[in-house]
């Protein structure tokens, strides 16, 4: 098992994510529309002096647990993982500096829930779904990603190539997230997969032989495998379905700050901004192998 401080080590590399495919329904193409509208007035989006939920300050929604590599030692405000780090950069951007972020807990289900929100946006790994825009709005995606399967050493799957080899097996994933969905509709198992809570439980009861695996995106199986499960393994990752899975940051529903947060979005991928986030926070979550 490789330790916390080896997976650390590796997260300091310099090395370039590849481009990650999908494998989650989505209707988006990477372009500043993806998410939602990109281009804002420059009255709109004065810095610093948005329609916020308290002037002068933006309110920023994630869960808890905030998981590694996303967050570090579930203390988003202390800019360190990769969504904590894009949080401040985009908040920056929008003219908001660290000291006028507040952050605020929300559960995965409650921030793409239809109704009023308690943040400006939440960022916690969302991938943009048509489904999910029915009920939120999305920023412009800052994220590609793909959904893997993990277990762990001796297990009936660990040696599985194919989506075919894990049909049989006893699968789980977090309630309301594309990698349950992925397990539904790409692996089709034989028995109803099981739903959790968040990422620990189900990482618990693969733990405890409950499940034979789980599916959670490439960089938090990286994370799993090599620092929180003894023997943790990496099965492969799923294939691409479509069009890419991509995360966005997520707002109200017909939000006004839509606008003025997908470009900020934008600016940081144009500039090379969210590129340097990669390499810094998830340079060691560059490949599994695929499952054909």
């Amino acid at each position: 098992m490789v330790s916390r401080n080896t997976f650390a080590a590796l997260g300091g590399a310099v090395v370039l994510l590849a481009t990650l495919g999908a494998c989650a329904p989505a209707d988006e193409t990477g372009s500043p529309a993806a998410g939602g509208p990109a281009s804002a007035s420059n009255a709109a989006c004065a810095k610093g002096a948005l329609a916020t939920r308290t002037a002068g300050k933006l309110t920023i929604g994630t869960d808890n647990p905030a998981y590694e590599p996303w967050f570090s030692d579930n203390k988003p405000a202390n800019g360190k993982g990769f969504e904590s780090a894009v949080a401040y950069k985009v908040a920056e951007r929008l003219g908001y500096p660290a000291a006028n972020v507040v952050w605020t807990q929300v559960t995965f289900n409650n921030a793409i829930a239809p109704g009023p929100k308690t943040f400006d946006f939440d960022i916690n790994q969302f991938s943009i779904t048509p489904e999910r825009r029915k009920a939120v709005d999305f920023s412009s995606p800052y994220y590609l990603v793909r959904q893997t399967v993990i277990t762990t050493k001796g297990s009936k799957i660990a040696a599985a190539a194919s989506i075919a080899e894990l049909r049989d097996a006893k699968l789980g994933a977090q309630v309301g997230t594309t990698s349950y969905q992925a397990i539904d509709e790409l692996i089709k198992p034989s028995a109803k997969p099981q739903v959790f809570n968040n990422n620990d439980d189900a990482k618990k009861a693969l733990e405890n032989k409950q499940v034979d695996g789980i599916v959670v995106d490439l960089p938090t199986a990286f994370y799993m495998t090599a620092a929180e499960l003894d023997d943790g393994l990496i099965v492969g990752q799923l294939p691409q379905v479509g069009v890419p899975e991509q995360f966005g940051l997520v707002l109200d529903l017909g939000s006004k700050l839509t606008p003025c947060v997908s470009e900020a979005v934008e600016q940081l991928r144009q500039d090379g901004t969210l590129t340097e986030l990669e390499k810094t926070w998830l340079a060691s979550t560059g490949g599994a192998r695929e499952l054909s």
